[in-house]
């Protein structure tokens, strides 16, 4: 067996071993999903209440808190509201505007309003539906800031941006708002019929588990690789057996000797 070979066989067991911790990482991120899952179900079948009560001082939306439904009462500030580009709701490119609502402590939440579809190849909206006068009070879900790593679509540039980040808006914006955003259910007076509301959350264990199992099965798929052709190495590298010498036998005469 060659050096070659066993640099083979090598790189194979350690491409199985990449192929085993895959899959077992896919399992680790199915645990984290059902995990999730339960904490979204508890907040959907929990009973609206006041921000406030819900994220405490700290103001910050976390995974624990996703799809809680929350009541707010304020005023809108229509001359602070962005423009999201570039969304994707259902399959269908659009905007989403976010306005933030301004509550009777001063403090300030991130409303998005709804759904716009795109027109043709509009870059902006051709109408934005105004903003109700006076006191609203809204009904909606908690979400949690977006972030989109290293990019600064998260920060307001011309009143459009491409993220929804409590942080950054509030730099931008002037306002001591919450650290994530409410999606509108229900609004009084009304939301403008213009907009399309928001589908709800997965809640199903998505396709980890049978990822997991394609990766587990590569690495089984590579060792038995590597079994097979070893033993045709193997085969290979012996002898070959020695076979008898055949035995000239003489011809036989054409005639019966004199």
């Amino acid at each position: 067996m060659n050096i070659r070979w066993i640099v083979a066989a090598l790189a194979v067991v350690a491409l199985a071993g990449v192929c085993v911790q895959l899959g077992r990482w896919q399992l680790h991120r199915l645990d984290e999903r059902k995990a999730r899952n339960t904490v979204t179900r508890t907040n959907l079948a929990a009973r609206a209440a006041p921000i406030d009560q819900i994220l405490g001082p700290p103001g910050v939306v976390g995974d624990q808190h996703a799809w809680r439904t929350v009541v707010l009462s304020g005023r809108y500030d229509a001359s602070k509201q962005v423009v999201l580009k570039y969304r994707n709701v259902q399959d269908k490119p659009g905007f989403e505007i976010v306005t933030p609502l301004v509550l009777a402590d001063g403090k300030a939440v991130l409303v998005d309003r709804g759904f716009l579809a795109r027109q043709s190849s509009e870059l902006m909206p051709l109408h934005v539906p105004a903003v109700p006068s006076g006191e609203v009070t809204v009904t909606g879900r908690l979400q949690r800031s977006e972030r989109g790593g290293h990019t600064n679509g998260g920060t307001p540039d011309d009143g459009t941006a491409r993220l929804i980040n409590g942080p950054d808006y509030a730099k931008v914006l002037g306002l001591n708002l919450y650290d994530g955003y409410v999606t509108v259910d229900k609004q009084e007076p009304a939301n403008d019929p213009a907009f399309s509301s928001f589908p709800g959350p997965e809640i199903d264990d998505g396709p980890h588990f049978f990822y997991a199992l394609q990766w587990f099965f590569f690495a089984l798929l590579a060792l038995g690789g590597l079994v097979y052709f070893s033993r045709q190495q193997a085969t290979a590298g012996k002898p070959a057996e020695q076979q008898p010498e055949a035995v000239e036998r003489p011809e036989a005469h054409a005639g019966a000797p004199d």
